[in-house]
């Protein structure tokens, strides 16, 4: 009885032993997960928003959530003491997160910027190019003038197409094939005024077909457009770090269906200066300098007449920084308003086989802002464009600076207003 007794007892004490261990073991577990999360939330707490790159939660297969694989501490054990004699890594300071860098402003340069008058591909012109290339029309002096100008503009005076038919009881009908959009490749033109009595030659399909060639090579067109909208649209170009507009219309169309404001596809018109003035007004904004390129006048004239330097204030006050004209087929001169310089005519460039003397413009627009004209006398024989010189070209600096309104032209060409 008494060893049942002992018995009883000894199996007492180890269920008694056993219930504390077990209980022990729930209150140690218990413990160490409270621990475990209320350090996870200390971290949230002090971070204040998710660590960057997403959650930082372990998947199922020990993977972060982003399916990489989470990296031990290297040099630490299981418990947090170090191994084999490697000492325990000094805790971090937390990062300074770094300052947003400012954007850097565009390094700014002088531009220099190319203007030539009326440019008609005839068959003399196309014949030269034929035979010789670019060489066969124009000098090498006024090839590298061009290539190497940060921005190159013309007067297209004829479509680029094989289609339409020519408009009737018209003295002069023009059109191109644009197997010779090469001409204009080669010469570096950076954009073409199609605002001119002579865009819509062989009607709408061959405007159509002027669009679409020039968009092939990726010259832009100002002045004309297949809407209203587009016809009036500016273009922008960057250069020397800063932005230059240009706008084109034409004050002389043969007939008023022409005006895009009564025929699509058509021109962008300026007989008198409210959609050309509205059209600079949406335009200044956007760039830092803007120019006008406009046909009017009146052929082999050598004045302006009164209306072309009464649209030429108007679009300077409107915005315009430079306004240059073309038309006349002869040169034209050069006058300042408000400090802003007038080209009124720059004559024919590539036209007839022989034509009169006259110039093309080079501007050089400063880092200050200033611009800075020069006027490059020229003259077509036998269907090359050449640029005067020797006494030739002193000849044609002091014609242009007669005819001139206040402005002094010296032995290189270079214009300054009168004081």
């Amino acid at each position: 009885m008494r060893r049942a007794q002992k018995i009883t007892a000894v199996v007492s004490v180890l269920i008694v032993l056993v219930l504390a261990v077990v209980l022990g073991i729930f209150l140690w577990t218990e413990e160490r997960k409270a621990r475990e999360e209320g350090d996870t939330l200390e971290t949230v707490e002090s971070d204040g928003q998710e660590p960057e790159g997403g959650s930082e939660e372990a998947g199922e297969d020990g993977t972060d959530s982003d399916g990489s694989k989470e990296e031990e501490t290297p040099g630490t054990g299981e418990d947090g003491e170090a191994v084999s004699g490697q000492e325990p890594e000094e805790p971090q300071e937390p990062q300074e997160p770094e300052e947003p860098q400012e954007p850097q402003e565009p390094e700014i340069s002088d531009v220099n910027m190319m203007f030539t008058g009326d440019v008609m591909l005839g068959s003399s012109v196309l014949a030269n190019y034929d035979s010789a290339g670019l060489d066969g029309i124009l000098s090498e002096y006024l090839q590298t003038e061009l290539l190497q100008a940060d921005l190159t503009v013309i007067n297209e005076e004829f479509p680029f197409s094989s289609r339409g038919t020519p408009m009737p009881d018209k003295t002069y009908t023009f059109r191109v094939d644009k197997s010779y959009l090469s001409v204009f490749q080669e010469m570096g033109v950076d954009v073409v005024s199609l605002a001119n009595n002579h865009a819509l030659d062989y009607g709408e399909e061959a405007l159509l077909d002027t669009f679409d060639a020039l968009d092939e090579v990726g010259i832009p067109y100002a002045g004309a457009g297949a809407d209203k909208e587009r016809a009036e649209e500016a273009i922008f170009f960057e250069r020397g770090g800063r932005t230059i507009g240009v706008l084109a219309a034409s004050r002389v169309i043969p007939v008023v269906e022409w005006n895009i404001e009564n025929r699509q596809p058509g021109l962008f018109c300026t007989y008198d200066s409210t959609a050309l003035e509205a059209a600079i007004a949406r335009t200044r904004p956007l760039c830092d300098y803007l120019i006008i390129y406009v046909h009017w006048g009146i052929e082999r004239q050598d004045y302006p007449e009164e209306y072309q330097r009464t649209l030429a204030e108007a679009y300077i006050d409107a915005g315009a920084d430079l306004v240059v004209g073309s038309h006349p087929h002869v040169p034209q001169g050069i006058e300042y308003y408000n400090g802003k310089p007038i080209v009124y005519s720059l004559g024919n460039f590539i036209f007839n086989p022989n034509m009169v003397a006259t110039y093309a413009l080079k501007v050089l627009w400063s880092v200050d802002g200033q611009a800075q004209l020069q006027v490059i006398p020229v003259k077509t024989d036998n269907a090359l464009t050449a640029d005067l010189i020797g006494e030739a070209k002193q000849e044609m600096l002091r014609y242009v600076e007669n005819i001139s309104f206040d402005v002094s032209i010296d032995e290189n060409g270079m214009v300054t207003a009168a004081q």
